[in-house]
């Protein structure tokens, strides 16, 4: 494979071929990372009976290594989303003789359950880092009670109560399980069945993990991870409007090995944090035993919606990854927000096209002509004048552009695709969303874009709203512009660099 198909991410992970949804596994052992993956390896279209679990490695999580599909279905059932952990300390007493492994956790589908109730959960283990795996013979370890929907169960070990955590989607609540050796699972308590706004789909792919505030150590916080299925309301400022297909949420609080309480109480629908404001980024879990200090986590989002993904216009592959992201909780003023920015070794990447500064931009500006741009980056930093709306057209031609945008007076900031090219394979495609955006506090707007052969990825002031969102635009849109309306704006200082292709080298950057 050359990855140099239409479309084809140049610096997003994507299967050579056939179907992918949900980041699964995700684990850091013996100087790999791994991203296990939902994966229909005879098709473009998802099988959920033959659902397999995908395999990729990597040493820096920018160049990928695609292994055989690790975790196939069989008579029990098709392998759905889970995690993986690694057992350090032999817990599982799977690993006599090699001390410590690897144990995934998964749900178990299988549509033949006579009692009606589909989904359990099952494991497997390796001992030879991820390559193979034993399913355990007593699959499955959990299952449920009640209801049909209870899946995904996102595995942690919990420091102080010496315990595995288990959160699991359970249709309208995230369920906590605890277990000593990841065999024998107990609940402990349920959390979301009574929150306001997040019940239009059903929960999927929760996860759990404690984080320090960055810049207060001694502040220890807990961050709850949702996904909710499509028919959810991803644009918060419209709550009466329909959803927009399947989004994530984030809670923030506490939990004591037992039960998670949010600090602060769900009022209305209002009071909800996205964790992402584009219609693209579903399914994100957090990697297990990463190299990372206490005030950061590794995550990665499977970048697609279910409203439309099926449809997408791509061949031979569908589906694909968002750059991995460091998230971090950081205070402003007195509230705590989850952050995130893309991971370090992307910036290994660049080739750099331009770099300018002190650029005054108004409703006659062309300062960017003759810039291309299809894989690449853009870091803009931007001072409010007099415009009432400014931003950037990206991915730009006579007949397309994909437009970023600031409206000053509304305190909002938007993507905007619905002309950013092929977008009739699907009605919910083509539509701009939007996020709130202060700007009474500072007068200042720092920008930081990422685009590929068919995503926008967007990190607005240090990661504080991110908009993730797919595109497919005709070849030959493939310019830039910078914008404003009814006055100017001023670029402090401007930064376009091209990402080069990581396909182009099986050299990973260390």
């Amino acid at each position: 494979m050359k990855y140099t198909e239409r479309y084809r991410p140049q610096y997003h992970y994507s299967p050579a071929k056939n179907w992918m949804n949900d980041p699964n596994g995700l684990v850091f052992y013996e100087g790999e990372y791994h991203l296990f993956y939902q994966h229909t390896p005879t098709s473009t279209q998802p099988n959920f009976n033959r659902m397999h679990w995908g395999h990729a490695v990597s040493k820096d999580l920018i160049h990928w290594e695609e292994l055989p599909p690790a975790v196939f279905p069989d008579e029990d059932g098709a392998i759905f989303s889970g995690s993986a952990v690694a057992d350090l300390n032999n817990t599982s007493g799977f690993f006599n003789e090699t001390g410590s492994g690897l144990v995934a956790i998964f749900t178990i589908h299988n549509e033949q359950a006579p009692d009606g109730k589909p989904q359990s959960q099952g494991i497997a283990y390796s001992k030879d880092n991820g390559r193979t795996w034993i399913k355990y013979e007593g699959n499955p370890v959990l299952r449920p009670n009640a209801t049909a929907d209870f899946r995904d169960p996102k595995v942690i070990w919990h420091n102080e109560a010496e315990k595995w955590i288990m959160a699991l989607a359970v249709q309208d609540r995230v369920e906590f399980y605890s277990s000593p050796n990841l065999i024998h699972w107990s609940f402990e308590s349920s959390f979301g069945s009574d929150v306001i706004g997040t019940h239009r789909g059903v929960y999927e792919c929760p996860d759990l993990f404690p984080i320090e505030v960055d810049g207060e150590p001694d502040q220890l916080k807990w961050v709850l991870l949702l996904s909710v299925g499509d028919n959810n309301g991803v644009n918060p400022l419209d709550p009466e409007t329909p959803g927009t297909g399947s989004g994530m949420l984030y809670f923030v609080g506490s939990f004591d090995g037992n039960q998670f309480k949010p600090d602060t109480a769900i009022q209305s629908i209002n009071d909800l944090r996205w964790l992402d404001y584009g219609a693209d980024f579903y399914a994100a879990v957090t990697w297990d035993n990463a190299p990372t200090p206490r005030n950061q986590k590794l995550c990665i989002g499977w970048m697609n919606n279910w409203r439309y993904a099926g449809a997408i216009p791509t061949d031979p592959w569908r589906g694909c990854m968002s750059v991995p992201r460091v998230l971090k909780l950081k205070r402003f003023s007195s509230e705590l927000k989850l952050i995130q920015e893309p991971v370090e070794a992307l910036n290994l990447l660049r080739s750099e096209v331009v770099t300018q500064d002190q650029l005054n931009i108004d409703s006659e500006s062309h300062l960017l002509t003759g810039v291309t741009l299809t894989s690449g980056e853009i870091i803009a930093d931007f001072e409010l004048g007099s415009a009432t709306q400014f931003g950037i057209r990206l991915r730009k031609s006579a007949q397309e552009a994909t437009t970023l945008g600031v409206d000053v007076s509304s305190e909002t900031i938007y993507l905007d695709r619905t002309n950013s090219g092929q977008t009739d394979f699907h009605p919910s495609f083509s539509i701009k969303h939007c996020a709130p955006l202060s700007l009474q506090e500072s007068k200042k707007l720092l920008l930081r874009v990422l685009i590929d052969h068919s995503s926008v990825e967007v990190f607005i002031n240090g990661g504080q709203i991110v908009f993730t969102d797919l595109i497919f635009p005709s070849d030959n849109s493939h310019e830039l512009e910078l914008f404003s309306s009814d006055g100017s704006v001023t670029v402090i200082s401007l930064q376009i660099n091209k990402l080069n292709s990581v396909w182009e080298s099986t050299i990973a950057l260390i």
